[in-house]
């Protein structure tokens, strides 16, 4: 529930904020019943710092009414069903079951869609997020693969940055293809 309801938050917001915003969440509704009784003024209260508060707010409550109704209460654990609920995509469905249930499943964010790219895990021709998760499914072993997304973001996050990558840095320039085509390679 915790990990669905931050994921949640999450979009288009930094884990900073989500972390500084949930304590409050989680103690007013700890746990699905009671957010599925929240109004939406209670709820829009303690989430207005995050970004697109009325939105997440709807989703919130619609999300918690949907599990209360359709799976008793209890947080699907696949990501068709996840993705039935209001405001879950298929990225937050797989963060969910690879964290909590360890699924060979591969949330495809924008670090691990950039990085994915840059290193060569992935052909440049795949366009969109589902491609690449397509892509790297396929090609890292079953069991890395709930790994293997933390491993892309963390790396994406703090070496191959958007902007700025620290190549010089980079424990893997010699297989980065981004590195090979810019001649950063030494």
């Amino acid at each position: 529930y915790e990990l669905l309801v931050a994921t949640l938050l999450s979009a288009q917001c930094t884990d900073k904020r989500v972390n500084m915003t949930t304590p409050a969440l989680f103690k007013k509704y700890p746990d699905v019943q009671s957010l599925s009784k929240a109004t939406f003024d209670e709820l829009f209260g303690l989430i207005k710092s995050i970004s697109y508060p009325n939105n997440k707010t709807k989703h919130l409550i619609g999300m918690a009414n949907k599990v209360m109704e359709k799976f008793s209460g209890r947080i699907p654990m696949t990501v068709d069903e996840l993705t039935q609920l209001p405001g879950v995509g298929r990225k937050t469905a797989n963060v969910v079951t690879s964290v909590i249930d360890r699924q060979p499943n591969m949330a495809v964010d924008t670090h691990v869609f950039r990085v994915s790219k840059r290193l060569g895990l992935v052909p440049q021709t795949a366009s969109t997020p589902f491609a690449v998760e397509k892509e790297l499914v396929k090609n890292i072993p079953v069991e890395l693969i709930h790994k293997a997304h933390h491993w892309l973001i963390l790396h994406g996050r703090y070496t191959c940055l958007a902007r700025n990558p620290k190549c010089e840095k980079c424990g893997l320039k010699t297989i980065c293809i981004y590195n090979r085509v810019n001649g950063l390679a030494k």
